[in-house]
């Protein structure tokens, strides 16, 4: 095994909304490496059942009931990490929605939680990490942007791309804030992948068209996955900064 390699094992990662799609797979890619996956999101059967195969494949995982648009919700979630493994070396801050619908639609709620969730989760996360990674002189915050964070996915996807947006340049910022404390950050920024995102729209004419593109272009999750790993794998003293991958069919 490589030193490269050598640089996933051991190390205890958190991932948010593991419970299905982008998270999942990259639970499982980083405990195949021998992470201790921390797994995070709100439907705890889906985790327990997660945890149980990570287990049984001789990895180390426990399962957090997590809704990133409440803080005390991520601190919990960092205090139950360091009980169980006794440190945070990576966060993926992966939890995010898509409910996709013109603005004149005003469909304010949706506004509202996608705000929450993408944003306010992703600066939550970092929030709950950030001290820990600072104080032991290493860590690694991977957010999880999109294409649309590239460009504004218009007419449908004003709001979801705003969020995006915002957290390219969170992203951006808490890396040159954090200088040479020995953290690393990266945006990993998709296009059409296989996940629940985009099942999330109430409109019904928006939730059509997106679904037909997905249909159309979308690769696996792992592809995500092992962007992810391949940042996360790199040794200390290098920070993929960046990494953005869309299908090869895709257009925007």
């Amino acid at each position: 095994m490589t030193q490269v390699q050598d640089n996933i094992r051991g190390k205890v990662a958190i991932v948010t909304g593991a419970s299905s799609g982008l998270g999942e797979s990259t639970a499982r890619h980083l405990a195949a490496r021998g992470a201790k996956v921390v797994l995070a999101a709100r439907r705890t059967d889906r985790l327990d059942k997660l945890v149980a195969e990570i287990r049984a494949a001789d990895g180390q995982a426990i399962a957090v009931a997590t809704d990133v648009s409440r803080r005390e919700d991520l601190d919990k979630l960092a205090d139950a990490a360091v009980q169980a493994f006794g440190r945070i070396d990576v966060l993926v801050n992966n939890a995010g929605v898509m409910p996709l619908s013109p603005l004149e639609k005003l469909k304010v709620d949706e506004w509202d939680r996608t705000i929450d969730v993408n944003i306010k989760g992703v600066l939550y996360g970092i929030a709950a990490v950030l001290p820990r990674m600072k104080a032991q002189g290493s860590g690694h915050i991977v957010n999880i942007a999109s294409i649309a964070g590239l460009k504004v996915f218009t007419p449908i996807g004003t709001v979801y791309s705003a969020t995006k947006h915002a957290v390219r340049a969170i992203s951006e910022g808490l890396r040159v804030e954090v200088g040479n404390s020995g953290v690393r950050v990266t945006i990993v920024s998709p296009g059409a992948v296989e996940s629940e995102l985009k099942f999330g729209s109430s409109d019904a004419e928006s939730a059509a068209g997106v679904q037909a593109f997905y249909e159309a272009n979308q690769i696996p999750a792992d592809s995500v996955a092992r962007a992810v790993v391949y940042a996360v794998e790199q040794p200390a003293e290098l920070d993929i900064n960046e990494v953005v991958l869309r299908p090869v069919a895709q257009e925007f």
